[in-house]
């Protein structure tokens, strides 16, 4: 068996074979590190930067034994402070829960829309008749929520203008306000922010997300061969290329490479046009992320924020610094009094692009700069404090639910299977629904599941049925882990043992089995509930 890709589909895969006493394998990876979009990297100034925001909230008890396992009390779990930066002032997450925050005008124009759409008043009578994300935004929230913050939110996120995404992908990440909720919401002035799986989140001590997947890595690197860049696939021979010119055979092959190149370019043979013309219809978005080092005391303690004005370029901000002491140069310093105090915090921004909203990357890091003077982050000379700044362009970024996306993957993913190619993984299976960290990991231990032990996959949603003509196509279905999750009640206890000198952080649920270990948040909540 072949694996392309070490990143959390491809480590998932590799690590669950070994563990069913499966040697004859081997991972491909063209990067000369592991981890994917979930590796972290370290400056010459001494931070740490991930690829976007991740934090660690699982579905699954199996990613939860293999945290900690690799993990064990290696990491940090904080409360979540996420809030909406407009007009000026700052909104608690999520947006539509707490609009009492708004000016009044503001307000009232977004409780008025709420309350028409609910009552059937609206563009359209029921969500039910939307034929797009567009649309269901319009039918869910109404015409104000949508005009200050869904549609241009929605657009800073995706890249794309909602019309274009389909609505299945949202399940129950939308937090749909009843109307006597709202009116009490703003008539009482009453907070509501406690809607979301993730209210608390655990983070690695030390190394950012990617050392969870590197210490991964580290139970399967005899395996692994990195630099290898494939080149082409034969998929009559069942022989790989690499760029260097050597080739590996398979028998059967997980692919955690994007289907659209997959399809598009790299596979040689007796390729149907269709599947190829079928794939290149995709939609993707790319993004910058860059992270601003500053040589000062965190200012706050929130963890992210949405922005979903033009005054500055990102969708969102993360406080990376206040994830783990350790993603700076110095953690912090110890006054007379014994008191810690921080000497560095960081800030990591995310700016999406696309055909329909291109980016201009010569000034993204200036441009950030002068965004988070705007959005208020960056006080009056604090511009002078800036010690370090890094740039990461992810040309693949989020997976756009297109309207037409599962029509495609439902011609796609069947004909590869046939060929023995099995694609699965963030934009291997294009599935933004399950696509959080748990699930692509998770997704390659399935698959290795359905291949040695013939159990059904979960995660993927895919339903395969025989049309009429006899080809087998795919349907799909929500699968049960998307963008689910649960509340744990907690007990706290010190973290990283005594040596660490790590502050006291919470680490364990108290009802239930395990403890919930993983998601991104980015993806767990992005563009609907308020994030």
């Amino acid at each position: 068996m072949v694996i392309i890709g070490a990143g959390p589909t491809g480590l998932g895969a590799a690590y669950r074979l070994r563990e069913l006493g499966h040697e004859n394998f081997v991972v491909l990876e063209r990067h000369p590190y592991i981890g994917g979009l979930a590796s972290s990297f370290t400056d010459e100034k001494g931070f740490t930067w991930d690829i976007g925001g991740h934090v660690m909230f699982s579905h699954y008890p199996y990613y939860d034994r293999l945290f900690e396992e690799v993990m064990g009390e290696d990491f940090t779990l904080n409360d979540r402070e996420s809030w909406v930066r407009m007009f000026d002032r700052w909104v608690p997450y999520p947006f539509q829960n707490n609009i009492r925050y708004l000016p009044k005008e503001a307000a009232c124009e977004c409780l008025v829309g709420l309350v028409r759409a609910q009552s059937g008043k609206g563009k359209f009578r029921s969500h039910t008749e939307a034929s797009n994300f567009g649309e269901f935004i319009d039918a869910v929230f109404g015409e104000g929520i949508a005009r200050h913050f869904m549609r241009p939110y929605n657009f800073k996120v995706w890249a794309y203008p909602p019309e274009r995404m389909n609505k299945q992908w949202i399940g129950e990440r939308v937090a749909v306000l009843d109307v006597d909720r709202a009116i009490r919401n703003v008539v009482l002035e009453k907070d509501d922010y406690g809607w979301g799986p993730n209210n608390q989140f655990k983070f690695p001590l030390k190394g950012g997300t990617g050392e969870f997947y590197r210490r991964i890595g580290e139970r399967v690197k005899d395996k692994i061969r990195l630099n290898a860049r494939v080149a082409c696939i034969d998929v009559d021979a069942r022989v790989i290329t690499l760029a260097d010119g050597s080739q590996e055979r398979y028998d059967t092959l997980i692919s955690a490479m994007p289907v659209d190149v997959l399809c598009g370019e790299i596979l040689r043979g007796d390729v149907p046009a269709h599947v190829r013309d079928e794939s290149r219809r995709l939609l993707h978005s790319s993004g910058y992320m860059v992270g601003i080092g500053i040589r000062r005391p965190c200012p706050s303690t929130k963890s992210w924020m949405y922005f979903p004005e033009s005054n500055c370029p990102f969708y969102r901000v993360t406080y990376l610094s206040n994830y783990s002491p350790y993603m700076t140069p110095e953690p912090y310093t110890t006054d007379a009094s014994g008191r810690r105090n921080g000497v560095y915090y960081s800030l990591l921004c995310e700016t999406s692009q696309s055909d329909a909203k291109p980016v201009d990357g010569s000034r993204i890091v200036e441009d950030t700069i002068t965004g988070l003077e705007n959005a208020g982050l960056l006080e009056p000379g604090e511009r002078n404090d800036i010690v370090s700044t890094w740039v990461y362009h992810a040309d693949y970024s989020y997976p756009t639910p297109s309207v037409e996306r599962d029509e495609i993957l439902g011609v796609v993913i069947p004909w590869l299977e046939s060929r023995g190619i099995y694609s699965r993984g963030r934009f291997g299976l294009w599935k933004y629904e399950v696509s959080n960290t748990d699930h692509t990991l998770m997704q390659g231990v399935e698959v290795v599941n359905r291949l040695v032990l013939g159990e059904a996959e979960v995660t993927t949603g895919i339903v395969y049925a025989t049309t009429e003509d006899g080809r087998e196509a795919a349907t799909h279905e929500r699968s049960g882990v998307a963008g689910s999750g649960e509340k744990r009640l907690i007990e706290k206890k010190p973290v990283g043992g005594a040596s660490a000198q790590a502050p006291e952080v919470v680490v364990r649920a108290t009802s239930g089995a395990s403890p919930k270990a993983d998601a991104d948040h980015s993806e767990e909540e992005l563009g609907v509930g308020g994030g």
